[in-house]
């Protein structure tokens, strides 16, 4: 891998009513804003040629990538290690109520209902980029959800993972080398053998 571009999904139906879903069986569509963001997604990745796209397993990040690609032939790959957060008893809840809660707790606590903490979301991420390290591809798209992008921008700043983090655009293109995505996930996996909030 030579560059990745990392995307956040377009606006969906539970996103744009501040809805969570971590559950990748259920249906949650785009938007007709998140459907347009796609398209310009495309549009803006239009010169620039891919070997792979790689999205998470939800709906809402597949249908991003299909409006963006359309009627480029580029191979696809899913990836369950970018999934969104596996909420618990917050699934379908606010997200105001879950980020209220991660705020409270340490990031090695379990959401309550059978969710994941926010240290094994933080590995998952990790393992998960590590598998496109290690792709041939030289130039790889990635449209995934706004956790795992925010959390390897911030690392790119040598910021460790937070509860509560600044919102991703919506289907905005970020693009790293290889050696920034090395760099972010070493911080990542770092921050895993020692969770904590605080550094």
């Amino acid at each position: 891998m030579d560059e990745v571009i990392l995307a956040r999904h377009g606006e969906s139906e539970l996103s744009v009513v501040g809805t969570v879903n971590g559950d990748p069986a259920a249906a949650c569509a785009l938007t007709a804003a998140g459907r347009e963001q796609a398209r310009r997604l495309g549009e803006l990745l239009a010169d620039n040629e891919l070997d792979l796209c790689v999205t998470s397993e939800f709906q809402r990040a597949r249908e991003t990538a299909d409006l963006a690609l359309a009627g480029r032939d580029v191979p696809r790959l899913v990836l369950a290690e970018l999934n969104d957060v596996r909420f618990g008893r917050f699934e379908g809840g606010t997200l105001a109520t879950y980020r209220e809660w991660a705020a409270a707790n340490e990031p090695t606590v379990e959401a309550p209902g059978g969710g994941e903490s926010r240290a094994a979301t933080v590995q998952r991420y990790a393992a998960g980029y590590q598998k496109i390290l290690a792709r041939p591809e030289q130039t790889i798209l990635v449209v995934a959800h706004g956790l795992p992008v925010r959390y390897v921008l911030n690392a790119l700043e040598r910021l460790s993972p937070m509860p509560l983090v600044e919102q991703v655009a919506y289907a905005e293109p970020y693009r790293l080398s290889t050696a920034e995505l090395e760099a972010a996930v070493r911080l990542l996996e770092a921050w895993v053998e020692r969770p904590n909030w605080n550094s």
